[in-house]
């Protein structure tokens, strides 16, 4: 185990890691890839689940092999627990406490305990919290499935699988910054916590802007692929819409590209103000197509009806008849070049495009090699072997971060001489008057953009955090971008609007860097220090501000593609998730419409963020705390995203047709609706308690799928599903998200949803946009003590700009002239959602 003089952030905090499958054990790893010492407590047996991927979830860890059913057992785990400042767990709720590990009153002993339980479905969820919650189970009962993109239900495919275990990955992100928050917060109080995180609501949280809800959404946002899906509902037609037909609903800006070398070129640039302009100057047709009439609006937060055309190069969607002139043009281009050369210009060219690759060669990928996205671990059962980077590091200690011991057996003495050896020291426990978020007092100034960063921040409002989201004083986005994604990342934050590049921006720019306690931007190392946000110029302007950054592409180390700029959908294509979604390199598909990894990114922004307060109050260094969308790629493929000498076909379920893993777990047609069943070889003898299934366990393996087809189809989902549950069977009804939504909707009332089970929205009917919003709670971490605020609705950008710089000490002239001068700005437009 690393030593302590380790200047990792959580050097010296001790861990003891029950989790078993992929949620709980990635917490423990993100913990102790920032330098925790971990011991992990397995079966006698062995790890529930049995995967190569274990060596990644389990480096950094010592593994002792307990049997917590024999007093022996139990008496050696409460040994060690007893000198842990953190315990991670993700059983069924209450199934800990049964074997004698009661938290609650663990905490009574221990007030500086800090407790994290990850279960499937929440504790105070009564119709699902006993439910057999493996990954699937969850992403089905969560709309996962269902909703799957546009492209998806276009096409007919519904449900969809997807092997990516987004519940987990969501799960592990929330749950670990949620942890080293209270960690924070138990340096300043002495006090620790109790923490639960269910599956289900995490993943809803990772679907936060899948299930928002505007009613009278503007026409000018709907794209071609959603306005032909009402067209054919209104109208009573099929959903099955061909792969090549679909290509061409697909705006011009945000799709993929064949090129000369046979592989596909991924380029997403439709909502930035010169990203397009520079894609069509790059390939050489911005003229013609100027000529031909395509414009760019000065002012896209007009109203639509203001505009001199349809059409502005920059805003997204695009109309169908440009739409189709720019795509014929632009695919006859790229099949000039190989994929390679167009990755290099536009990544030059500060264009977001990336070609298409399979997660095999990304994990052999040069650059991800260089810059640790990928590192090699000699791990004891599988030799020398290559798996995911850190997910989140500090600029300070990341080389050291690139270099995790594998795991390693040793007997119950050993580990608990590890944990010995490390002594805490905590200030004099002291209950505030009242109960207050683990933030409560710090500042935070967000200058991000799209989803990740600003997510980040958002997330970290709701623990109490203050934060002002800084603004350009005219807009680089379209309003598709800024406002309706706004609307769920600007919750719970004040807006400022500043020219930063000018005299009286410049001057609000660093008085405001200078009264917060943590700056969160997503942007690359060279537009950092030429704001004067780098280390050394940081600490001149405020030595205390912490600084937490993310991006796109980098790593621990920089490279050729550190400072290239781009979103989730290039991290998916650059690491194979477009590909096994799609099948084939001729027919890559994004996974999902929005967010797969940016909002996973955006909590892994928030566990830099609370690391790095961590180290502030505990070893006293200021320090700048970092993750990437490629960076948590590999949390998100930790299932498949390894190799080593001798390992199997990278065969996970993949492509359109993919309904599961095999004929236990696997989507089934039933006389009503579709079911998920999940179930494995040792739970065969359950299926003779299964009316109707009894037959089952006698059947041939390659007869199974047949047989519970074909007796699938003779009864309701619920009938199956009662059937199926009572005999402790994994299995539910697809959900899918609208109905989710209209099940567990509550008219807001100030209360963030923390009591309301696995599915929590609110109705926002005097929504500050003058819509009515439907969206989802902030309700996924489940403290204790530490309390969880509801974020207010988010405000019209600027609304806030007088009142921050009257709060910085301007007086009215001054604020007024700097508003006249144009270098600050009150708001984009008139209407909060221009229409």
């Amino acid at each position: 185990m690393r030593n302590s003089f380790s200047k990792l952030p959580l050097t010296g905090v001790k861990v003891v890691d029950f989790g078993q499958y992929i949620a709980g054990p990635a917490v423990a790893m993100l913990l102790g890839d920032l330098g925790a010492t971990v011991v992990h407590i397995d079966p006698p047996d062995g790890p529930m689940w049995d995967s190569p991927a274990n060596a990644t979830l389990n480096r950094n860890k010592v593994i002792v092999n307990l049997d917590l059913k024999s007093d022996k057992g139990l008496e050696q785990a409460h040994a060690l627990c007893a000198e842990a400042d953190i315990i991670v767990e993700n059983f069924r709720p209450g199934k800990l406490a049964k074997l004698g590990f009661d938290f609650a009153a663990m905490r009574e002993e221990r007030p500086e305990l800090i407790t994290i339980s990850v279960p499937g479905f929440a504790s105070n969820d009564a119709e699902r919290r006993e439910l057999r919650a493996y990954e699937s189970i969850v992403a089905a009962s969560s709309g996962v499935f269902t909703d799957m993109g546009l492209n998806r239900v276009l096409m007919g495919l519904n449900p969809s699988f997807s092997p990516l275990p987004l519940a987990s990955a969501y799960a592990s992100q929330i749950a670990a910054s949620a942890t080293v928050l209270a960690l924070q917060s138990r340096q300043v109080t002495g006090l620790g916590d109790q923490i639960e995180v269910p599956l289900a609501a995490a993943v809803m949280e990772g679907l936060c802007y899948n299930s928002l809800h505007v009613d009278g959404m503007p026409q000018r946002y709907l794209t071609q692929r959603e306005v032909e899906i009402e067209r054919r509902r209104v109208e009573g037609l099929p959903m099955n819409v061909s792969y090549e037909d679909l290509q061409e609903l697909m705006d011009p800006f945000f799709r993929s590209y064949m090129c000369k070398d046979g592989r596909g070129f991924y380029v997403v640039c439709p909502s930035h103000k010169h990203h397009a302009r520079r894609c069509l100057e790059v390939l050489g047709i911005y003229d013609e197509l100027v000529e031909e009439g395509l414009t760019s609006e000065e002012d896209t937060y007009k109203p639509w009806s203001e505009w001199e055309s349809k059409t502005s190069l920059g805003v997204y969607p695009m109309p169908k008849d440009w739409a189709d002139k720019i795509s014929a043009r632009m695919k006859e281009v790229f099949m000039t070049r190989t994929s390679h050369e167009w990755k290099k210009m536009f990544g030059r060219g500060l264009i977001p495009g990336a070609p298409q690759r399979w997660l095999q060669e990304w994990i052999h990928d040069e650059y991800a090699e260089t810059s640790g996205l990928m590192i090699d671990v000699h791990d004891p059962v599988y030799g020398d072997m290559t798996q995911p980077g850190p997910v989140v590091w500090m600029e300070e200690s990341g080389e050291e971060a690139l270099q995790p011991e594998p795991r390693r057996w040793v007997e119950f003495d050993e580990a608990l001489k590890i944990l010995q050896k490390i002594r805490t020291e905590l200030p004099e426990a002291s209950e505030r008057d009242e109960r207050q978020g683990w933030l409560s007092g710090v500042r935070v100034l967000d200058l991000c953009n799209v989803i990740a960063g600003p997510h980040s921040a958002c997330y970290l409002a709701r623990f109490g955090a203050e934060v002002i989201k800084l603004e350009p004083a005219e807009p680089m986005y379209d309003s598709w971008n800024t406002v309706i994604y706004g609307m769920s990342q600007m919750r719970g934050k004040r807006s400022i609007l500043a020219d930063i590049k000018s005299r009286h921006g410049r001057q609000v720019f660093e008085d405001l860097v200078k009264s917060v306690d943590v700056i969160v931007w997503n942007a690359p190392d060279n537009q950092i220090k030429n704001v004067g946000l780098d280390a050394e110029n940081l600490r001149k302007l405020n030595p205390d501000a912490l600084f937490c950054k993310l991006d796109c592409f980098s790593g621990v180390r920089r490279g050729t593609r550190t400072d290239y700029i781009g979103y989730d959908d290039l991290v998916q294509a650059t690491t194979g998730i477009m590909l096994r979604f799609g099948g084939a390199m001729d027919r890559p598909e994004e996974h999902a419409h929005v967010g797969t990894i940016d909002v996973m990114c955006g909590f892994g922004g928030a566990l830099g963020v609370a690391a790095a307060l961590y180290q502030k109050h505990r070893h006293g260094r200021i320090g700048r705390g970092r993750t990437s969308l490629s960076a948590n790629s590999g949390l998100l493929q930790v299932p498949f995203a390894y190799d080593f000498k001798g390992r199997g076909l990278f065969d996970e379920p993949s492509g359109p047709e993919a309904s599961g893993y095999n004929a236990l777990s696997r989507f089934y047609s039933t006389a009503s609706r579709h079911i998920l069943l999940s179930a494995y070889e040792a739970d065969l003898p359950l299926f003779r308690n299964v009316e109707g299934l009894e037959d089952l366990p006698d059947l041939a393996e390659d007869d199974r799928s047949a047989y519970l087809a074909n007796a699938f189809q003779t009864q309701p989902a619920a009938d199956w599903i009662e059937r199926l549950q009572a005999a402790d069977i994994g299995a539910v009804i697809c959900e899918n998200l609208d109905a989710l939504r209209a099940r567990n909707l509550r008219e807001a009332d100030g209360d963030p949803g923390t009591g309301n089970g696995s599915y929590s929205f609110s109705r926002y009917a005097d929504h500050p946009s003058g819509h009515e919003v439907i969206q989802l709670d902030p309700y996924a971490v489940r403290p204790t003590r530490g309390k969880v605020f509801a974020v207010a609705p988010s405000e019209k950008f600027g609304s806030s700009t007088r009142a921050i710089l009257a709060e910085l000490g301007y007086a009215d002239t001054a604020i007024e002239a700097m508003i006249k001068s144009g270098n600050l700005s009150e708001s984009w437009s008139d209407e909060y959602l221009p229409s």
